[in-house]
C-alpha cells in the first residue's frame, strides 16, 4: 500500500481556482430574472417597507399617547397632593403668638411646683 503524500501548494492552489471557475460557471448558467420579475419585487419590497413605516409610526402615536396619559395622570396626582397639603395645613402662628404660648406653659409649670 502506497502512503499518503501531501498535496503541494501548486496543486491546492489549481484545484481552487478550478473550484472557483466551476462555481461561477455554475452562477452564469442560472436564468436571470426578466424584467416584469424585477419589478413585482420592487412593488413587493415598496409595499413592506411602507406596511413597516406605518406599523412604526403607529407604535411611535401608541407610545407618545400612554406617555401623555402617563405624565397627565402624575400632573393630577401632583395637584391632589398640593391640595391635599394646603387643606391639612393649618395657618401658622406669629412669633409673637409662639412666644406667648410658650410663656404660658413656663408659668403654668411654675406654678405647679
Amino acid at each position: 500500500m502506497k502512503g499518503y503524500k501531501a498535496p503541494s501548494f501548486q496543486d491546492r492552489s489549481a484545484a481552487s481556482s478550478q473550484a472557483k471557475e466551476r462555481e461561477l460557471a455554475k452562477m452564469k448558467a442560472a436564468p436571470q430574472p426578466d424584467a416584469a420579475e424585477l419589478a413585482a419585487r420592487a412593488e413587493k419590497r415598496i409595499a413592506r417597507e411602507a406596511a413597516a413605516a406605518a406599523k412604526a409610526a403607529k407604535a411611535r402615536e401608541a407610545r407618545a399617547e400612554k406617555q401623555r396619559l402617563a405624565d397627565e395622570k402624575r400632573a393630577q396626582a401632583r395637584a391632589e397632593r398640593e391640595k391635599a397639603e394646603a387643606k391639612s395645613e393649618a395657618p401658622r402662628k406669629t412669633e409673637a403668638e409662639l412666644k406667648a404660648a410658650r410663656d404660658a406653659r413656663y408659668a403654668a409649670r411654675k406654678s405647679r411646683k
